[in-house]
């Protein structure tokens, strides 16, 4: 939604009603979208987005640069989302481990033999769309706030880090884990929906074998930490040769590395909600409005 931000900042530069309208469509539709994605929830989306664009109308003429305003604006959406999720949840929310987010043997040897799934029509896309938007409810909030950030709404780690108050590196750990555990909930769904037969699970362990996978472990559960900076081409010349080298001899990680990224490309196209064109009209009245009176 960035681009969508960087429109706004051009619109609200030229001041008159027909331009700041457009502008106010922008970043309602921005916010709402955003607050979809972490609050899960219509209602809590657009409370929201109504608080966040009325508490930016003092502050809207006064953004000449488009990051400005996207840290800003995201970060007052972020709190206000949090906020809203904290009404309801008291308990600390848990940390995910690496360890509880790699794949096992036999997981890892159905991928390499299924290979990527490919939509087909409308229907399944819009089933994976839903699948995905699940998926993401399911996270910890402190993992789907960067998660949905950085890979929905198209931010960058430094954008991220200022809008969360997290160090760049800590930005890193909790998106790679958050991929993952997504990739591990749709993987699950999906083999809800398809699952193998036991005498077929069976079958895949005898062909696997211990002796076959067991050497491997220790190198793959290495590779499984660097492979989000291994996508987002953040991994030093030498690190990357070592994974690429791992990588080309070891088929169940081939696999492993396509249903990932299969995962993040589906993250970062995942279509964006609307609010209710009657609600977000009226809204967008009452800014003018006020902004009017502001003398913006």
């Amino acid at each position: 939604m960035r681009r969508e931000i960087e429109r706004a900042v051009v619109l609200l530069a030229q001041k008159d009603e027909q331009s700041l309208e457009k502008a106010l469509e922008l970043l309602q539709g921005t916010v709402f979208s955003f607050s979809m994605k972490v609050c899960g929830q219509r209602e809590d989306a657009e409370d929201t987005m109504q608080e966040v664009l009325v508490k930016s109308l003092p502050h809207l003429s006064k953004f000449d640069s488009a990051r400005a305003l996207v840290v800003w604006l995201y970060r007052v959406a972020r709190n206000r989302c949090l906020m809203s999720r904290r009404r309801s949840k008291f308990a600390p929310e848990p940390d995910l481990s690496l360890d509880q987010l790699m794949p096992d043997k036999l997981e890892l040897e159905l991928l390499s033999k299924e290979g990527p799934a490919s939509p087909e029509s409308q229907a399944i896309r819009n089933q994976q769309a839903r699948q995905l938007r699940e998926a993401v409810q399911k996270l910890p909030s402190q993992y789907r706030i960067i998660l949905v950030l950085r890979d929905m709404e198209g931010l960058s780690d430094d954008e991220v880090s200022e809008i969360t108050g997290l160090r760049p590196g800590n930005v890193r750990v909790r998106l790679h884990r958050a991929r993952l555990f997504v990739r591990k909930e749709m993987a699950q769904q999906d083999g809800q929906k398809r699952r193998t037969p036991a005498k077929a699970a069976a079958r895949v362990r005898k062909e696997a074998g211990a002796a076959t996978q067991l050497p491997r472990q220790a190198s793959c559960k290495a590779m499984f930490a660097e492979l989000s900076n291994y996508l987002d081409e953040q991994l030093d010349d030498s690190m990357c040769a070592q994974l690429e080298q791992h990588i080309d001899g070891c088929a169940p990680c081939q696999a492993f590395l396509a249903n990932l990224r299969s995962t993040i490309e589906q993250l970062r196209t995942a279509p964006a909600d609307a609010p209710r064109t009657a609600l977000a009209a009226k809204l967008r009245r009452d800014l003018l409005s006020t902004l009017s009176a502001l003398s913006f």
